[in-house]
C-alpha cells in the first residue's frame, strides 16, 4: 500500500509540474537532448529501387490489411521488458511464420510461441526514435558505454523482475534530463548517434529483405518508426511512413524536437521537399490519451498567411489517423461537451473515461497528464469531433487541416503485427502480461487504468490497385483506407448525385467510381441535390457475421455547435445474436454482406458535413472474459467481477468519411 501511494504522489507532482510548465510557453517534462552532431543527412537526392510490376493488378482495387504500428527489442520500453524479438522476427511474423514472444527460453516447453492465422499484407516496424541509441549499446558488449551503472540497470542485471514497475525502472534508466546520460552515450552524444544510426541501418535492411518485389507481390514492407512526444504527460505520439527506400539519415525524435512542429518542418526539410524520390507520412494515434492536445489549433495568434501555411502543411502530412490500437478506441464518446446528437455505440473500448472516476471535461480547453490517468478529457481526443473542428477551420481559413481518413494498428511490443484475435490474444509487453492472471492483474497499467481495460488492438485497410508501396501509400494519401479493430471486415463507401437505385446489385464498385467519389473524397454542391451514398461490407468469413451498416454525419452550426446523427441503413441490431457467457459460443443470425443506398433525411445544400460508414458485427466474447474462463472461479480476480468491464465486444470497421462541401456563397 505504502508503494503504491508514493507512486501515486510522484505522479501527481509529476502532474502539477506538468501544468506549471504548460502556463509558461507548453514546456515539456519530458526529458531534452542536444541537437545532433553533425546534423543529420537528408534523403539523398536519388531514385527509389525499381520493382516489377504486380501480376495481380485491379484498378476497381483491392482491400489488403496490414498493420502499421509495431515496436521490437530495439524499443525501449520493449527491451526493458525482456522482449528481445526482432525486426526480423516482426516481418517473419507478419508473413505467417511462427515467432517465440517470452519467455525466450532454449527449453521449448518455456516458450510462448504465436502465429498468424491469415498473414498480412504489409506492415512496417515503427520502434521508437527515443532512446534507440541507448538500447543498441546497453545490448552491445564491444560497445562504448556498456559497463556503465545505467545499462547495468537496464539490462536488468539488479533485478529480473520484468513487471511493470520493474519494467519502467529500468527503462528510465536510459533517460537524461537536461540532455543524454553522457556515461551511456559519450561526448557530444556521438556514441548514441552512432547506435541510432546502427539501429535504423538494421532497420532498414530487413525492410528490404522482406519486401517482395517480384510479381507475386505478397508482402508489402514499409520504413517508418515512432516519434513519442509526452509533452506534459499528455500523447501525442506519430508514426512516420515512408513510401520507399530512400529516407533520410537518422529518424527525428522528440529529444531532438519536443514540438511536433519542428517534426513536421524536419520531414519536409529532410525528405519531402528535397530533390529525389523521399516522401514521408505521419500518422497520429492514441488522440484518447491527449488531453485535447492532439487536435487542438495553437496557431491562431500567428498571422493569417501563418495558419493557413501550417493548416496546409498538416492537411498533407497527416491525411490518416489511428483510432484504434491496443490502449483504446478513439472514435467518440458519449456524453462530451457541445456534442448535440446520441450514439449508443460511443463507449466501445474506452480506457479513459470508464468506471467511477471520470475526468472532467476540458469543454474549449486543453490540459495535462492523460498518460497517468489525470487531467480533463477532451471532445478533441477523438477523431469524430476533429472532423467538425477541421470544417470550422475550413470555412475560417480556407484550408482543412483535420481533413483524413480512419485506420487502425495493434501497437504491439511483442514484434507480433496483425495479432488481433480476441480468442487467441497473449497481451502485448513481453513478460508483463504472459498470462491470464498478468493480464486481469490489479494496477495502473496505462490513463490509470489496469491491463484489462485494454484490447488486441486493430488492423489497416487499403483500397489499392495492388500491393506495392507506391500503391499503397498513394491510397492512404488520398484516405481511401479503413479501420477495423481486429477482424478483416471490407467496407465500400461511395456518394455521388447519379447512382442507380439498383446499385447494390449491378456493378457495384465499377458504378460506384465512374458516378461519385470513394471514401476519403469530398463532393462538391450541385444546386440544391441531395447526393445519394452507396455502403456496402463483406464479414470477415474467420469471424462473426455482420449486424448492421451504419453512416454517421458530423457538422457544425451557424453558433459553431458540434452535431452527430448515427443511421441504421442495413441489417437488424435486434437480429437475437446472443453469446453464452458460460462458454462464449454465439447464436443468432447475420450477414455475410451488407448494401445499401441511402440519402441524408436532413439534408442542407448550404451545410457542409463529413460522412462516414459504421459496420457492426454480431457479439462475441471479449479476450478478458475468455480469460476469466480460463481461471477457475475461486481463482479469478477482481476485474472478472468488475462492473464496467465488458464482457462481450461486437467488432467493427470504419470508412474513412467522404466530405460534403457547399459553394462558397
Amino acid at each position: 500500500m505504502f508503494k503504491r501511494t508514493l507512486i501515486m504522489f510522484l505522479v501527481t507532482v509529476a502532474f502539477l509540474i506538468a501544468l506549471l510548465a504548460d502556463q509558461v510557453g507548453h514546456i515539456s517534462i519530458q526529458q531534452r537532448a542536444s541537437q545532433w552532431t553533425p546534423a543529420p543527412k537528408p534523403a539523398a537526392d536519388r531514385t527509389a529501387i525499381p520493382r516489377e510490376s504486380c501480376s495481380h493488378y485491379n484498378p476497381m482495387r483491392t482491400a489488403f490489411f496490414g498493420d502499421l504500428h509495431v515496436h521490437t527489442s530495439l524499443s525501449n520500453d520493449a527491451r526493458g521488458r525482456d522482449m528481445i524479438a526482432s525486426v526480423d522476427d516482426a516481418y517473419r511474423f507478419a508473413k505467417g511464420e511462427p515467432i517465440s514472444i517470452w519467455p525466450f527460453d532454449n527449453l521449448e516447453a518455456n516458450q510462448r510461441m504465436l502465429k498468424l492465422d491469415v498473414p498480412l499484407d504489409f506492415a512496417a516496424v515503427t520502434d521508437h526514435a527515443e532512446n534507440i541509441g541507448e538500447v543498441v549499446i546497453c545490448t552491445s558488449p564491444k560497445l562504448q558505454g556498456y559497463n556503465s551503472d545505467k545499462c547495468k540497470i537496464f539490462r536488468g542485471e539488479q533485478a529480473k523482475d520484468a513487471s511493470f514497475s520493474e519494467g519502467t525502472k529500468r527503462m528510465q534508466s536510459l533517460y537524461g534530463w537536461i540532455d543524454r546520460p553522457k556515461e551511456i552515450c559519450g561526448p557530444d552524444n556521438q556514441w548514441c548517434r552512432a547506435g541510432l544510426k546502427t539501429a535504423w541501418e538494421i532497420n532498414q535492411d530487413f525492410t528490404e529483405q522482406h519486401y517482395d518485389r517480384s510479381s507475386d507481390c505478397r508482402f508489402t514492407t514499409f520504413h517508418g518508426y515512432e516519434y513519442s512526444n509526452n509533452t506534459s504527460l499528455s500523447k501525442v505520439h506519430r508514426n512516420i511512413i515512408y513510401r520507399n527506400d530512400v529516407v533520410p539519415e537518422l529518424p527525428v525524435s522528440a529529444l531532438e524536437k519536443p514540438n511536433v512542429e519542428d517534426l513536421w518542418e524536419s520531414i519536409d526539410s529532410l525528405c519531402n521537399l528535397r530533390e529525389g524520390d523521399c516522401e514521408a507520412i505521419s500518422i497520429p494515434h492514441n488522440p484518447n490519451a491527449s488531453n485535447g492536445r492532439m487536435f487542438t489549433v495553437f496557431y491562431k495568434n500567428e498571422s493569417l498567411e501563418e495558419q493557413q501555411y501550417r493548416a496546409e502543411r498538416r492537411a498533407r502530412l497527416e491525411p490518416i489517423v489511428e483510432i484504434m490500437q491496443v490502449k483504446g478506441e478513439s472514435e467518440c464518446k458519449a456524453d462530451m461537451w457541445n456534442i448535440h446528437g446520441e450514439d449508443e455505440l460511443c463507449n466501445f473500448e474506452k480506457i479513459r473515461g470508464t468506471g467511477q472516476q471520470q475526468p472532467n471535461d476540458c469543454e474549449d480547453d486543453f490540459s495535462a497528464g492523460a498518460m497517468a490517468g489525470f487531467g480533463c478529457q477532451s471532445r478533441l481526443d477523438f477523431a469524430r469531433y476533429a472532423l467538425i473542428e477541421g470544417m470550422i477551420e475550413e470555412k475560417r481559413l480556407g484550408t482543412n487541416p483535420y481533413k483524413f481518413g480512419f485506420v487502425g494498428g495493434t501497437d504491439t511490443h511483442n514484434a507480433t503485427p496483425g495479432a488481433v484475435a480476441e480468442a487467441t490474444w497473449q497481451g502485448c509487453c513481453a513478460g508483463t502480461d504472459t498470462t491470464p492472471a498478468e493480464r486481469l492483474q490489479e494496477g495502473y497499467a496505462f490513463a490509470g487504468k489496469p491491463m484489462s481495460y485494454r484490447n488486441p488492438g486493430g488492423l489497416m485497410g487499403v483500397w489499392a490497385e495492388e500491393n506495392s508501396r507506391n500503391s499503397l501509400f498513394t491510397a492512404m494519401q488520398r484516405r481511401e483506407v479503413f479501420a477495423t479493430s481486429g477482424p478483416r471486415i471490407a467496407p465500400r463507401f461511395f456518394a455521388g448525385y447519379d447512382i442507380p437505385a439498383d446499385i447494390c446489385e449491378n456493378n457495384l464498385v465499377t458504378t460506384g467510381y465512374q458516378s461519385g467519389v470513394t471514401m476519403g473524397g469530398e463532393l462538391q454542391q450541385e444546386g440544391n441535390s441531395s447526393p445519394i451514398f452507396v455502403a456496402a461490407a463483406i464479414a470477415d468469413s474467420n469471424s462473426q457475421p455482420l449486424q448492421r451498416l451504419q453512416v454517421v454525419k458530423v457538422w457544425f452550426d451557424n453558433n459553431q455547435q458540434y452535431h452527430q446523427a448515427v443511421y441504421d441503413i442495413a441489417g437488424d441490431k435486434n437480429n437475437g445474436a446472443t453469446v453464452n457467457l458460460s462458454n462464449c459460443e454465439t447464436s443468432g443470425t447475420g450477414h455475410s454482406q451488407l448494401c445499401s443506398t441511402w440519402q441524408d433525411p436532413d439534408f442542407d445544400s448550404h451545410q457542409a458535413a463529413a460522412y462516414y460508414t459504421r459496420v457492426i458485427e454480431n457479439p462475441s466474447c471479449r479476450w478478458s472474459w475468455r480469460d476469466c474462463l480460463s481461471m477457475p472461479e475461486n481463482l479469478q480476480p477482481a476485474a472478472c467481477s468488475d462492473p464496467q468491464l465488458p464482457k462481450v465486444i461486437q467488432e467493427r470497421a470504419w470508412g474513412s468519411p467522404i466530405w460534403y462541401k457547399p459553394q462558397t456563397p
